[in-house]
């Protein structure tokens, strides 16, 4: 399934936690720097922003993984 189809959702509360979620699951909180960083980058583009949510959650291709199913 890609993020196209099933995109990441993120909300920034109040004390600059980023919860991010999918399919209607928290699947990750970043918090401290790294959220700080997160916060900056997000809102310019929203396909980049998917890519920065994914590296947050640590689901993320990173090109030179076989594609396609395990046998």
């Amino acid at each position: 399934m890609s993020l196209q189809d099933d995109p990441f959702d993120h909300r920034v509360t109040k004390d600059g936690r980023v919860l991010v979620s999918r399919g209607g699951r928290l699947v990750v909180v970043v918090s401290g720097a790294k959220a700080a960083r997160l916060i900056a980058l997000l809102g310019q583009d929203e396909e980049r922003d998917q890519e920065l949510l994914a590296r947050a959650t640590g689901n993320y291709r990173r090109g030179n993984e076989r594609r396609g199913h395990r046998s």
